[in-house]
């Protein structure tokens, strides 16, 4: 499926689910998620954070509105509990399914999307793993001069920031030595389409959760 329409969907979906109270389209959507990311041959540890991270908000949103709430609802306190798994499946299946990559090329060439947006996050998610190994070298500079740089440290951040200043620097300047200009046309050496087979998909997905947000309780 195209990934700006995977996209789309995923959040339309979740929309609509914010706004309803039905257990059974949540569990539904649940199941859905989780076969579309086992379909991705996640690692083990992948599937562990997928069930366990988001347990913690869960559980903490379900024992309030059921014990503490006036009311004591366990059902709505299960239909919230349920909400935050479906986007986490939907979220996850997207994410696992489709590159970063990819996902900013069809941005860019479906839904017209500045390619300077497009791109400009693609480099800073490719920045991330460095981000974290200069945040490693700080802390490890800052125990050879006898400073302790904690994870809440205001210099450890104002350190990290001034590094990620001088690297988009380095990145516009990358782009633009490579012929980059924003508001000129552009061709694409790899063109991702939007097929019929794609908005079918889409249609009938949605459609199929309409149903079953008023069949199912």
């Amino acid at each position: 499926m195209n990934p700006s329409l995977k996209l789309a969907l995923v959040l339309l979906i979740s929309l609509e689910v914010s706004f309803t109270q039905k257990l059974g389209i949540n569990l539904i959507l649940i199941m859905i998620g989780l076969s579309l990311v086992l379909k991705t041959r996640p690692s083990g540890l992948t599937l562990v954070r997928l069930i366990a991270i988001p347990a913690i908000p869960a559980a903490t949103l379900a024992i309030t509105i059921g014990a503490f709430s006036p009311g004591h609802d366990w059902f709505f306190a299960a239909v919230l509990a349920s909400r935050i798994y479906v986007y986490v499946c939907l979220g996850s299946a997207v994410t696992l399914a489709t590159t970063p990559l990819e996902l900013a090329r069809s941005l860019e060439q479906n839904c017209h999307l500045s390619a300077k947006f497009a791109y400009g996050t693609l480099a800073a998610i490719n920045l991330v793993p460095r981000i974290i190994s200069a945040v490693k070298t700080i802390r490890a500079a800052g125990q050879m001069r006898g400073l302790t740089l904690s994870f809440w440290s205001p210099q450890l951040y104002f350190k990290a920031i001034l590094s990620a200043l001088t690297w988009s620097d380095q990145v516009a300047q990358a782009m633009e030595s490579h012929g980059f200009v924003d508001d000129q046309a552009r061709t694409t050496a790899h063109q991702i389409r939007i097929t019929a087979r794609d908005w079918v998909i889409l249609v009938v997905s949605l459609a199929l959760v309409q149903g079953g947000l008023i069949a199912l309780p």
